[in-house]
């Protein structure tokens, strides 16, 4: 989290971090009196951790993802779970965007092509694809999904959409199932919620529908993607290339993606803007202090 809301915390609460380990000793002790928890959704918090905090009453995540905690469990113990929602959701979309051309006019093929002085002795870039005119598949319309799909349309690029509930007053082509939606794309944006119904959703059979010409850009979670499905298609030209943010198993991500062709690799920078993690930083403290003031916390989601 930001600097100033560590501040914050500092100022308002006993604050011990687990990831300090000179803290653990004060954290073992002090387990029985620990009334908040904020962490990020990429960390979340544990069931083992859940129950070793009997007065546990808010969990704060700074960001939007809540496949890290058991939000049945939370709201079984009475614990409310928080996100920052709202106001990352342009910022994780312009990352998708800015994935995908990448992608299409193999930006980091470019550039490693100067760097490395082949341009100069001679050697060209292959060229690359524009976006206009092009079909851009949404899997997941939530507030990411929406921001988007409307910047894939100011580049000419026509949206289609897969989302888990109905969804009305949208003007967009929806498909009944995400292999569907892949065979009408010829980018797949992902940026559905990852929960147990959307682990590898993006598998084999959805990877051959996109098919040869097509791109995938992950913006969501990285095990909403059968990665095994995914690295084969990029080696075997099932699929043209990738853009990814996020992985499983991050940041140790699997060796075979530093080899596979037409990839653009991000260290899960979605959110990551100083003005966007300034905002998700007030949400937080905005979230505990409406707890510990004996209200209901704004941005609860369980």
């Amino acid at each position: 989290m930001m600097p100033f809301v560590m501040d914050e915390l500092q100022r308002n609460y006993t604050v011990h971090r687990l990831y300090q380990a000179a803290d653990r000793p004060a954290l073992e002790a002090a387990l029985p009196s620990i009334r908040a928890v904020a962490t990020g959704g990429g960390a979340g918090l544990s069931n083992e951790w859940m129950e070793k905090l009997p007065s546990l009453g808010i969990i704060a995540i700074n960001g939007v993802g809540t496949d890290k905690v058991d939000l049945a469990r939370a709201r079984r113990r009475n614990i409310d779970v928080t996100t920052t929602p709202g106001v990352l959701a342009d910022d994780v979309a312009d990352l998708g965007i800015a994935l995908m051309l990448a992608v299409l006019r193999r930006v980091g093929d470019g550039d490693r092509l100067v760097r490395e002085g082949r341009w100069a002795a001679g050697e060209q870039l292959p060229l690359g694809h524009s976006p206009k005119g092009k079909r851009i598949g949404v899997l997941g319309l939530g507030q990411i999904g929406r921001a988007l799909a409307s910047r894939a349309e100011a580049f000419g690029m026509s949206v289609r959409y897969w989302n888990r509930s109905t969804l009305s007053g949208v003007d967009w082509i929806a498909h009944q199932s995400p292999v569907d939606l892949a065979r009408d794309s010829d980018v797949l944006a992902v940026c559905v919620a990852a929960s147990a119904a959307t682990q590898n959703i993006v598998d084999a059979s959805l990877l051959q529908a996109l098919g040869p010409e097509g791109i995938v850009v992950n913006v969501a979670r990285g095990n909403v993607v059968d990665e095994d499905a995914l690295i084969e298609a990029l080696k075997s030209g099932t699929i043209a290339g990738a853009g990814l943010d996020v992985f499983v198993n991050e940041p140790a991500i699997r060796s075979e993606f530093h080899t596979t062709p037409n990839t653009v690799l991000m260290p899960h920078q979605g959110s990551a803007t100083v003005e966007t993690r300034m905002a998700m930083g007030k949400l937080v403290l905005a979230n505990l202090a409406a707890h510990f003031a004996g209200e209901k916390a704004p941005n609860t989601v369980n």
